[in-house]
């Protein structure tokens, strides 16, 4: 059995989890999800945790109990805490605001960008050079992010661009005569 899928997955106060055949349902207080459970994991409720275990005795089975934890994890993180990646511009020039349902930046190019921000997903701009994505869904969000730093990626020699606030950027020597 998979090292992951051992741990069971506590219910926090203030969530609702449902379990219908191969469904999982996930309610708290900042939104709602669902996932199809893989038919080879069982999946049973007990003192407020949820505990997964293989169906069958194949290493798919044993994989897939651990992933399919980890994804309902990440759903009750996220309908009770809400996940958030942070962007930085970096460059003279570049900046990001929030309009209605779109965020738009100036990035270097003859035009500026309309980001059409999609349901369920949030983002923020504390400052110009500061985007925050928020939402339940991990995945989502991490895409989202994934998709505003991919309009113009940090390049490695002076470091402009969008990247994650976390993300180191290896740097390169310049061209010398």
């Amino acid at each position: 059995m998979s090292r992951i899928a051992k741990e069971p997955v506590a219910i926090p106060n203030g969530v609702d989890v449902a379990l219908n055949d191969n469904m999982v349902s996930v309610k708290g207080p900042k939104g709602q999800l669902q996932l199809n459970v893989h038919p080879l994991v069982k999946v049973s409720r007990d003192d407020g945790k949820l505990s997964f275990e293989a169906g069958a005795a194949t290493k798919l089975a044993r994989a897939l109990s651990g992933t399919m934890r980890s994804l309902v994890n990440n759903m009750v993180t996220g309908v009770s805490q809400g996940f958030e990646k942070k962007l930085t511009i970096v460059r003279v020039g570049y900046r990001a605001s929030v309009q209605g349902s779109n965020l738009n930046m100036l990035a270097g190019f003859s035009h500026p960008i309309a980001y059409t921000i999609p349901q369920g997903i949030s983002i923020e701009t504390p400052s110009q050079t500061e985007i925050v994505v928020k939402g339940v869904d991990k995945q989502k969000v991490g895409q989202v992010a994934a998709e505003i730093r991919a309009f113009r990626p940090p390049e490695p020699y002076k470091g402009k661009g969008i990247r994650y606030t976390d993300e180191h950027i290896a740097r390169k020597e310049a061209k010398k005569k």
